[in-house]
């Protein structure tokens, strides 16, 4: 590959006139450019659920096609785009400041990867790669990855659609050594996640681009709130959260071995859909607490032995009796259902138990 000439260098660089000014505590930049230029050096750094890199939602087709038949009709106009020129890439854009403190040329290298970070402007710039139409913008100067973070969650926190289990997952990766402290739920919800021994592993949805060949049933939101389900069942804040976690995880290895064919075709069943986890979670937690009452070890073991006593009497089917249970009143049906079936089970148990004894 032959070295890029100066002459080259100097063609792929793009220089934005605008001007400086402050939003807040932090200068910007603010200028005007069509929507196709914008398009080619700014970038969505969309989650990667493989790699865990990256923090914005995945593209949603439908709400960027409608901006864009929006954004091209009579008198139509929309509020800045926000981008961010991130710290540690100095060699690929430049200020230039004139002698009006105000004005400023920003100089960006075009030759390579597209530079300018998309804060919040996804979804409107998606379908106009090629559109004249300028848009007004605004760019943070050296802002760092965590920080421009912070701002996509402040502005987009409670943007109707945006994935809630996405707000989680990039306030875990914000919080980092204080999550347990502040968000344990979520911390527990990624130990699911995570966990080389948990069956969940890689299955939740994060809200971001997602793995390829995998069957998401549940998200990450869903199984957050299936864990304070469980926390509020089992009653025992003395326990550590990594004995919480492997708890955890050795309930759903249970469940996936004593439910072992709904467990492996989710579509056709409801055990790893909102409804089955809720209720399982709070049946793990009745489990918990019957165990500390009677001091039994908590283990895959004991999990597999009190499931198992009642596991071929539920239907998790979607025709089955559970079929229509919704939201956190479905949730707690389900519940009943199972404690009613397991209550019915272990009575016709020991009923035998007693006539054998006669």
């Amino acid at each position: 590959m032959q070295p890029r000439t100066a002459k080259s260098a100097t063609e792929s660089r793009i220089r934005l006139h605008g001007q400086l000014g402050m939003c807040g505590g932090r200068e910007v930049f603010l200028g005007f450019a069509p929507a196709a230029q914008l398009c080619r050096i700014s970038f969505s750094d969309v989650l990667d659920e493989t790699t865990g890199t990256g923090y914005q939602r995945r593209f949603c087709s439908d709400h960027s096609l409608a901006f864009k038949r929006y954004i091209q009709g009579e008198g139509a106009t929309t509020i800045p785009l926000t981008f961010n020129l991130r710290r540690g890439n100095p060699q690929r854009w430049l200020l230039d400041r004139r002698r009006n403190a105000r004005l400023a040329v920003l100089k960006l290298d075009a030759g390579g990867p597209p530079v300018m970070a998309q804060v919040d402007c996804q979804h409107r710039l998606g379908y106009l790669r090629e559109s004249p139409i300028s848009f007004p913008f605004m760019v943070f100067l050296g802002l760092t990855v965590e920080e421009e973070m912070r701002i996509f969650r402040d502005i987009n926190g409670k943007a109707k659609g945006l994935n809630s289990s996405l707000l989680d997952y990039t306030e875990a990766k914000l919080a980092q050594d204080d999550l347990g402290v502040a968000h344990p739920e979520i911390a527990l919800a990624l130990r699911l996640q995570e966990d080389s021994d948990s069956p969940w592993r890689h299955q939740l949805d994060l809200g971001g681009n997602r793995t390829t060949g995998t069957q998401r049933i549940a998200s990450l939101r869903t199984m957050q709130k299936a864990i304070r389900r469980f926390q509020r069942e089992a009653q025992d804040d003395s326990a550590s959260l990594e004995d919480v976690a492997r708890r955890l995880i050795d309930f759903w290895n249970a469940v996936a071995q004593v439910y072992a064919y709904p467990w492996l075709q989710p579509r056709r069943h409801l055990i790893r859909k909102g409804i089955g986890v809720y209720a399982l979670m709070s049946m793990a937690g009745l489990l918990v607490r019957e165990a500390r009452n009677r001091k039994r070890r908590v283990d895959r073991a004991f999990f597999i032995e009190k499931l198992s006593d009642f596991s071929d009497r539920i239907d998790w089917s979607n025709k089955g009796p559970m079929k229509g249970f919704g939201g956190a009143h479905g949730a707690d049906q389900a519940f009943e259902l199972l404690k009613t079936v397991r209550e019915q089970t272990l009575r016709g148990m020991h009923g035998k138990q007693e006539y054998l004894a006669h």
